[in-house]
């Protein structure tokens, strides 16, 4: 990823027919993260979790996924080949391989391998059967933003449902993901345009994700058609180089 500024710059507000509504603190999902507070850490510091059995087999399960397209491992401190038994993935070794993917290809090229491992953790005709059972209504859009925040934990963090208006219309479709990578380049095209991509053609429900660069922050909004790359203001977002 070539650093485009060496200046952070603020992130524009997204021109979407959208609005989001907090609730009450009290109900956010706090597991996982192993800090004093229960909060994450601040901007430009790692956030300490305390992954259980489930997080890191899940964990484990993507990113020996990952892993096939993955360059080696250069040093001790990065992701090493672990047995197939071998349950030892955590946070920090996910986004390593996460790394080694993108190392060598393109924006479109890293999205194409997300799209890829994501289609090869589905059984057979899974995307069809989705759409069968989740066509794009509201009722659909606030079922799998109420299943992101329990069955997702281990792939995003602790995250909650909120309100969001979607052309005029109040639905609780949203998810707040409390705290991502500090990696431009790894937000955009490793997570967020693969992700909106694969809802939004393969399972025929419209996703948006909007990334808060200024408390790296995200918010997922199912049901909200996203925009291009060329009118996304994350196109414009230029690279950390103090993270």
């Amino acid at each position: 990823m070539v650093v485009l500024s060496l200046q952070v710059v603020r992130f524009p507000t997204p021109p979407y027919q959208i609005s989001l509504r907090r609730q009450s603190t009290d109900k956010i999902t706090r597991c996982g993260i192993a800090e004093p507070s229960g909060e994450p850490a601040p901007l430009g510091q790692k956030t300490k979790y305390n992954d259980g059995f489930f997080e890191k087999a899940f964990m484990t399960l993507f990113a020996r996924k990952m892993e096939k397209f993955a360059s080696p491992a250069k040093s001790k401190t990065e992701t090493k080949k672990k047995r197939w038994f071998d349950f030892g993935y955590d946070y920090e070794s996910f986004v390593d391989v996460s790394k080694r993917v993108m190392e060598g290809r393109s924006r479109q090229q890293q999205q194409e391998v997300v799209r890829e491992v994501l289609l090869s953790m589905l059984p057979p005709g899974a995307p069809a059967q989705f759409r069968k059972l989740f066509p794009p209504t509201k009722w659909a859009a606030e079922f799998n933003a109420a299943l992101t925040v329990p069955f997702f934990h281990w792939l995003v963090g602790p995250s909650e449902v909120v309100e969001v208006e979607i052309n005029g219309e109040k639905q609780r479709s949203g998810v707040h993901i409390k705290k991502c990578s500090g990696c431009v380049g790894m937000c955009v095209n490793m997570c967020k345009f693969p992700t909106q991509d694969f809802f939004t053609r393969e399972f025929g429900l419209p996703l948006t994700m909007i990334p808060n660069f200024e408390d790296m922050s995200c918010e997922m909004v199912y049901g909200q058609v996203p925009p291009s790359f060329e009118d996304d203001p994350v196109s414009t977002q230029p690279c950390f180089t103090d993270i």
